[in-house]
């Protein structure tokens, strides 16, 4: 005997499939990169406009993003964004990091409806202020040690 929860839980997600990308659905139920780095070399914190904050961790080693991990307290499709975008950025210079866009990560994730697209840039936005943490600290390791995260 099917639990009302059970009927439930089918319901959101056939919902959610049917809004959602396989790619979306996978990256929102599994997703990669997650925590945080510690002694990070990059790090940045970001408040989008519906109120998910994203955290961005990277490690850089000989100038390519060896490791980027994320945090966010947002939705499914934040965490998807989230996921996507810090896989884009692994193996990836600084300048190169900088020059991901929105559109890069809504295509890798097949898209995403209008009302979600904001999560995209709420996290190529998170990325981009995790490099210039990185270059600011490259610039003036000393300010590493005042950090508070």
């Amino acid at each position: 005997m099917t639990s009302e929860y059970d009927r439930l839980e089918e319901y959101i997600m056939g919902e959610t499939e049917n809004k959602h990308t396989e790619t979306v659905v996978d990256h929102a139920m599994n997703p990669r990169n997650v925590g945080n780095i510690q002694d990070a070399d990059g790090f940045a914190s970001v408040t989008g406009p519906c109120g998910d904050t994203m955290e961005i961790w990277l490690r850089i080693r000989q100038d390519r993003i060896q490791e980027a991990t994320f945090w966010t307290d947002g939705c499914g499709t934040t965490i998807a964004a989230g996921s996507m975008t810090t896989e884009l950025a692994r193996d990836k210079t600084a300048a190169d990091a900088l020059r991901i866009s929105q559109q890069e990560v809504l295509d890798a994730l097949g898209g995403l409806p209008e009302e979600n697209r904001h999560c995209a840039l709420l996290t190529v936005n998170t990325l981009k202020e995790a490099v210039k943490d990185y270059l600011k600290n490259k610039r003036e390791p000393w300010k590493r040690v005042y950090r508070k995260h």
